[in-house]
This record gives C-alpha cells, structure tokens and sequence, in this order.
C-alpha cells in the first residue's frame, strides 16, 4: 500500500499525520508499505517518531522519492539506517550526446562543456554506484588525482553519476588527434600507473585481485590439459600478497587531461595486488583482445592496433626503466599468462565456444597460453 506524505510535518500536525494513517492502515497489518515523500518538504523528530511506530506494526515499510532536504534530514539523524530510504533522483538524458567511453559497468556520454554522466548498465545500479563513489573518494584521500561524482541521477529506466569536467579530453582523444603526442600519453600514462601502484592501501578497504585470479585459474580447469592447468594455478599461488593498489581497467580511456592536470576515473575496478595482474589488464587492452579481429581496438579504445601496439610496447619500456627488448618481451610473456587466462574465460562465459569465430579466439589464446605456461618458472619480475 501507498501513501503520501505532503507539505511539513512537525510537533504541530504530527498527531494529526498520525490519525490520518491509521485510519489508511486499518486491516492492511502485514502487508507492505509505500511512503511516498515526492511533495513533502519538510519533516521533524516528530514526523520521523511516527514513521517509527510505524515501522513496528508493518516491518516492511519503506520511503521513497525522498528530496535533498528530506533525504539530507533522514540521512543526518541515521534515519537510512532504520528503513530503506530512496532518493527522488533528477532526470537526465543523453540522447544525441557524445559517448566518450565505456567501461566494464557502464557508458560515459558527454552531457555539455561542463558535464559528463556515467550511466551503468544494469537498471538497479545504485549498490555499484555507491560503492564507485566510495572507492573514488579512497583513492582521493590516498593521493590519487581523480574525480568524485557530485550527483547520481536518472536516465531513463537508469542511474548514472555526474561529474564536472571542464573541457576534459581523454588520453584516447589525444592520441587520435594528435598522434605526435604519442610520447607525452606515455609518459602521463606510466606516471600515473606508477603512483597507483606506489600507493598503499589500508588492510582491508580494497579486494585482493590474487583471489580474483585465483578464480579464473580454477574455472579453466575444465579447459586446459591438467599438467597446464596446474602450473597455472601454482605460478598465481606463488604471487606474494601486495597491499598496493591497482586500477584494474588501465587504459587511456580512463585517464582525462582537466587543463594542466591528468585524472583517473572509472574507480569501480580498483582492488590491490601485484603489478602482473595490472599490466596482464593492459596487455588485453592494448594486444591480447584484438590479436585475431584487429579491428577490434578500435570499436573499444578508439585507436588503431598499430597505434595500440606501439603504445603498450612503449609504456612497458618506460615502466620498467629499460630499452633491452629481451627484458620486456619477457614481462610482457608474464602479463600474456594472465591476460590470456582473463580472455578464455571471459569468452567461454559469453558463450563464444558456439561460434567459429569465438572457437578460433579461443583456441589461439589456449595455444598461446600453454606454450607460455611451459617455458615460464615465475609471475614475478
């Protein structure tokens, strides 16, 4: 059952509330309800002692369409923690707007010069989208330059959160526009992912992207001749714990140039771990997703594979400090490990042993990995 609580109320007209819902509530006892506070404006300690009364005679009760000001009160008395409160979100919408990314739970589109807008894919997205919120304002307060959503927002049957960037273009746009600065998206790039990976992390306030892994290894199991299944799961096991961080979707698509100052964003991946694990994420997106359809780079980062490749040989060499193409091809050799392990079982998942093309990906990175798997002793470098 639904009812609407309008206008203020306060110690004046409280009682009054009070009698008028009862008389909506006689005989409905145990069934579920609805306040709907979209016309109330205002509402006190005594409003809020009478929807605890509430509470006690129908548990399952919730408000809804709460405003700023009536959902800022709730949340300040610790009233969100009592009953499931929701907020009234504004609409946006995004037709006819520039897509400037996508990531793992979502797309960003450009709302005007000011604005960006990360709509997430599934419809009930706002867990995901608190717990991104969380995770951007930990690595702001780590030392991570990136940006908080100011609002979460509706589009269409959606929720998006927004984020102030003033004429922000990403390392992507660069690079296509102008590709002579090739060498400056590296150096930004590597700088950034060098600070990620220099920060510690607190125990705890991030997952373990070890056990992550951990999880893929057991499901190709099922997929791999036993004696390279288990050296998989041995060469992972013997990754140390790190308590340092790292993004999880590393590309230049996530990384934004605000006037003088580069920004990460899209923080719902962040977890701590080894820097294997982050450059194996690279590696994918840069070589390992496009190595059969090379097309494939540029539909999902923007660029050409030529440009892609010489991106990440480039970031590797200034990541690890060294011109000696034997050193990087063997870390390279240690992330395609990883790398392959994510893809076969991201297309296995996705259904693509059902089509010739995902058979043939899916055999080429097998035969990848297993090779690999034969001549490598350790993850580590």
């Amino acid at each position: 059952m639904k009812i609407v609580l309008a206008g203020k109320i306060d110690s004046s007209n409280a009682f009054d509330w009070e009698e008028k819902i009862r008389e909506q509530l006689a005989g409905k006892e145990g069934e579920p309800i609805v306040l709907d506070a979209a016309p109330l404006e205002y509402i006190s300690s005594a409003g809020l002692r009478l929807i605890l009364r509430m509470k006690k005679k129908f548990p399952d009760i919730r408000l809804i369409n709460a405003g700023p000001e009536v959902y800022g009160i709730l949340e300040t008395t610790g009233f969100t923690e009592i009953i499931q409160v929701e907020k009234a979100y504004r609409a946006v919408s995004v037709q006819g707007c520039e897509v400037i990314g996508h990531g793992a739970n979502g797309t960003i589109y450009r709302i005007d010069q000011d604005t960006v807008v990360k709509v997430y894919k599934e419809a009930d997205a706002l867990h995901e989208i608190q717990k991104e919120r969380q995770l951007a304002k930990l690595a702001l307060i780590l030392g991570i330059p990136t940006a908080i959503s100011y609002d979460v927002v509706r589009v269409g049957d959606n929720f998006g959160s927004e984020f102030e960037f003033l004429n922000a273009r990403s390392l992507t746009g660069i690079l296509i526009e102008e590709p002579d600065r090739l060498d400056w998206c590296v150096h930004e790039y590597v700088k950034m992912l060098r600070l990620i990976h220099s920060t510690l992390v607190p125990a705890g306030k991030l997952p373990d992207m070890k056990e992550t892994v951990l999880s893929w290894t057991g499901f190709l199991q099922n997929y791999l001749p036993a004696q390279a299944g288990e050296k998989l799961v041995s060469l992972v096991e013997a990754v140390p714990h790190n308590d340092h961080m790292i993004h999880g979707d590393y590309h230049t698509k996530n990384l934004v140039l605000q006037k003088d100052e580069v920004l990460l964003i899209d923080m719902d991946t962040l977890a701590v771990g080894h820097p294997i694990f982050e450059l194996a994420s690279i590696f994918n997106a840069y070589n390992g997703f496009s190595e059969i359809d090379h097309t494939r780079i540029e539909r999902f980062q923007g660029i050409d594979r030529e440009t892609g490749l010489t991106f990440w040989h480039k970031c590797l060499e200034e990541y690890l400090e060294t011109d000696n193409e034997n050193r990087i091809r063997e870390v390279e050799n240690k992330a395609r490990i990883i790398g392959y392990t994510r893809l076969i079982r991201r297309a296995i998942r996705r259904n693509q042993m059902e089509t010739e093309e995902g058979r043939k990906e899916i055999e080429h990175w097998k035969k990848e990995l297993i090779e690999l798997l034969r001549v490598t002793d350790t993850l580590l470098f």
